[in-house]
């Protein structure tokens, strides 16, 4: 049991012979064991504790051979300790997060490998710029303890602004079923700062 924890993955990137990590994402506001908010970089980590957990996710990459995209998950206690939870073999749903502080289109570099080819750039390489943070839109009813809701979709506008990206599904008149999970679009904003994001 470890009280206080932060949830922090790291985005890793293998093509079989080289292997980077695009930093981490803060994971920590959940509900019911699902995320809600990432943000990018995590405030809770120092560059000391950056560096370390980013070589830790990179050598698992390098002893699996790896070749993709791939999420490894940490768990870190307020004395900064921190320990493996899992891998995510995959893209993840907070993958635009990442992408807005690193300009690497994870996407891409995922099916160019899967092509055959090599990663363009090395750890070196990697530039960290500003800020992003991610929310989720769920269908849920907050009357009941914020379990998924099924229904229709009356009125839908898209938030827009500079720095702001929606990405979603959703229109006018959209039916929500029960047979699918709630997650109805993902809401990424980008600044300088964290403040401004």
């Amino acid at each position: 049991y470890l009280p206080h924890v932060k949830h922090i993955e790291f985005q890793v990137l293998g093509d079989g012979r080289n292997f980077v990590h695009l930093g981490e994402r803060e994971c920590s506001v959940q509900r019911r064991f699902q995320k809600l908010l990432e943000e990018a970089p995590s405030l809770f980590l120092d560059d000391k504790l950056r560096a370390q957990m980013g070589a830790c996710a990179c050598r698992l990459a390098r002893e699996t051979h790896y070749q993709g995209a791939a999420t490894v998950e940490f768990l870190v206690d307020e004395q900064k300790n921190y320990y493996f939870m899992e891998v995510n073999p995959r893209i993840q749903v907070e993958h635009p997060v990442t992408e807005a502080i690193t300009g690497v289109d994870i996407v891409e570099q995922q099916i160019r490998v899967a092509r055959g080819e090599y990663l363009p750039f090395s750890q070196d390489s990697i530039m960290f710029n500003g800020w992003a943070m991610e929310a989720r839109i769920n269908a849920e009813d907050p009357q009941k303890n914020f379990m998924p809701s099924p229904g229709t979709i009356t009125k839908y506008i898209a938030p827009q602004g500079q720095g702001v990206f929606v990405h979603s599904f959703l229109q006018d008149g959209q039916e929500i079923y029960p047979y699918f999970d709630s997650l109805l679009a993902k809401i990424i904003a980008v600044g300088k700062t964290r403040k401004e994001a």
